[in-house]
């Protein structure tokens, strides 16, 4: 059975076009999510909608709890999740406000609980994660921005840093030089977590700005607030055209 989620990020926090049905406070093995479960409908459909950052936005990328908040969806019986995700571009063919699908990552995070498997006297678990993201709900999300005439690039390599600070030029330039198009605080451990629970996992990333060195102006706060603001927008009607044809080919 399809149950769709979708974890809100920066600039994200609420869903306007969701017709609110109830909300869940769930407790799991590894605390608390970071907000209750909004069960909701979207596009004719069921969908939960959960904001990553709190519904306040107070939760910084490092402090989100990224085991509670997958363990939870999972217990709701959801099946499908679609990450939002700010992201700054390092590919300067990608401009503020472009709707990107990655298709690979790579994790410079540190020090954050990232795997189901760690503290078990079960053997060892290993997952593949080859692909990281599901193909089958990067396909839905496609065909939901030709629905919505919305342009949407396929195709990228997210970075995920720790955050919550910006990179340096330098690190930019690392990142680069590793084949990174975008980078984001909150792509992982979320894609992993997702693929050990068994779940389809696919990230919808927004660009908010240019990253260190891409652009001649210094990052600008209120200028990232304004981008993401409209690229949610899309973000909302893209998912308004895609999930009736997840639902529908279920």
């Amino acid at each position: 059975m399809t149950m769709l989620a979708i974890i809100g990020g920066s600039g994200l926090t609420h869903l306007r076009s969701l017709t609110v049905r109830k909300r869940r406070v769930l407790q799991t093995p590894y605390g608390e999510p970071s907000a209750p479960m909004v069960y909701g409908a979207m596009g004719g459909h069921e969908v939960i909608f959960l904001p990553r950052h709190g519904h306040g936005h107070t939760i910084p990328p490092h402090r989100v709890n990224y085991q509670a908040n997958l363990w939870a969806l999972k217990e709701c019986g959801v099946s499908h999740v679609i990450a939002v995700n700010a992201v700054g571009a390092i590919n300067v063919a990608f401009t503020p406000g472009s709707l990107v699908l990655p298709d690979q990552i790579i994790d410079y995070t540190y020090g954050r609980a990232h795997t189901y498997f760690g503290s078990s006297p079960e053997p060892v678990t290993h997952v593949d994660f080859s692909e990281p993201y599901c193909e089958a709900l990067r396909e839905v999300l496609r065909d939901g921005a030709t629905r919505a005439r919305l342009a949407l690039v396929s195709g990228a390599t997210y970075a995920a840093t720790q955050g919550p600070r910006f990179e340096t030029v330098a690190e930019i330039r690392r990142l680069e030089r590793d084949g990174a198009d975008v980078v984001g605080m909150t792509g992982m451990p979320e894609a992993g977590l997702a693929r050990e629970l068994g779940l389809c996992y696919a990230s919808l990333s927004v660009v908010a700005n240019f990253a260190a060195g891409k652009a001649e102006d210094a990052i600008d706060l209120k200028a990232i607030e304004r981008t993401l603001e409209s690229g949610m927008t899309a973000v909302r009607t893209l998912l308004e055209h895609a999930i009736p044809r997840l639902y529908d080919a279920s």
